[in-house]
């Protein structure tokens, strides 16, 4: 469909827009309760929820799933808990394995194709809250895992979420991360690493073989990185397969519930090339493909901007695929 996004004209180009939008826009303050999640495998998530005045539990409620290393505080997520507390809305945060400040306790993390850690925290909430409209919407790494979900679970999707939404997700993991190996996006890339092998280093402490160390340090690329680490960890032979078979693109025809999806032209991760075409995408996926916005950057207004097209926009989809007043 024909986006109502425009970049304005003081922020140009898709590296501005995502870097902006990340390190400098101004972005509201929510209040968050934090809650912590036992996994069925032993492990734990902290959920963070947006604290609002008067919410009533019948109210509609909003989940994220944050992008690779993000969390309650990245610009996305304020952004969207602060528009879905300003209607009246619940929201809530999930926090991936060791994305919540503490590291995990399991060697395995989280992952681009970890749609089973999205079934079973959705049907949990879904569980704890049977009576209310359920949403939920994925940025990025989150975005990718959602999508690939809504596509397995096809109609029995709509028996748990009433709409869904995903943001700048690299639905084609193999051209995203290849995207991410070289030129500029390299910035990106560091940034990523930087906080991996972090974390990577402290279950090592704990788990000496996890990887070989002195490749892990080594690593240059999310290939690189993805190839020593994140494939082998949790259960790919090597990047290829893991990119491969954790992409979402190939299932998106096969989505059943209503679902936005919005990724920008020029965004640095995702290549437009590999954007999906029409006849790749199920009729409930409203596609939105702007030519401005980096990722998961659409700033709009007047410098020094605003944060509040994107979650407006999915908001506005979740009240009108669901039909609420």
């Amino acid at each position: 469909m024909i986006s109502s996004y425009r970049a304005p004209a003081w922020l140009p180009g898709g590296h501005l827009q995502t870097l902006y939008a990340s390190l400098l826009a101004p972005r509201p303050r929510v209040a968050y309760r934090r809650e912590r999640w036992n996994t069925p495998d032993g492990d734990f998530i902290d959920l963070d929820w947006a604290q609002i005045r008067n919410a009533a539990d019948a109210n509609p409620l909003v989940v994220l799933f944050h992008g690779l290393e993000g969390n309650s505080r990245s610009q996305y997520a304020s952004a969207l808990m602060a528009a879905t507390r300003d209607r009246g809305w619940r929201g809530v945060v999930v926090h991936f394995r060791g994305c919540g400040g503490e590291l995990n306790r399991l060697p395995r993390a989280y992952h681009s194709g970890d749609s089973a850690e999205i079934d079973w925290i959705l049907r949990r909430l879904k569980l704890d809250n049977p009576s209310i409209q359920l949403f939920a919407a994925g940025v990025s790494l989150g975005g990718n895992a959602l999508l690939k979900w809504l596509g397995e679970q096809r109609d029995a999707a709509n028996a748990i979420v009433a709409g869904a939404a995903s943001i700048s997700a690299p639905v084609d993991l193999m051209a995203s991360g290849d995207a991410l190996g070289r030129g500029f996006n390299m910035i990106y890339t560091r940034n990523f690493l930087a906080t991996m092998r972090r974390k990577t280093l402290a279950k090592l402490a704990l788990f000496p073989e996890l990887c070989d160390r002195k490749r892990m340090l080594d690593s240059r690329t999310l290939r690189e990185f993805d190839n020593i680490v994140t494939a082998p960890l949790h259960g790919y032979r090597d990047t290829d397969d893991y990119w491969t078979r954790a992409s979402s693109k190939p299932l998106l025809r096969h989505i059943a519930a209503p679902t936005l999806m919005i990724n920008a032209r020029n965004d640095p991760f995702l290549p437009a090339a590999a954007l999906p075409t029409a006849g790749e995408l199920s009729a409930k996926v409203t596609a939105e493909f702007p030519a401005t916005g980096g990722h998961v950057g659409f700033v709009t207004g007047v410098f020094p901007g605003q944060l509040d097209w994107l979650p407006q926009r999915m908001l506005n989809f979740f009240t009108e695929s669901s039909r609420l007043p």
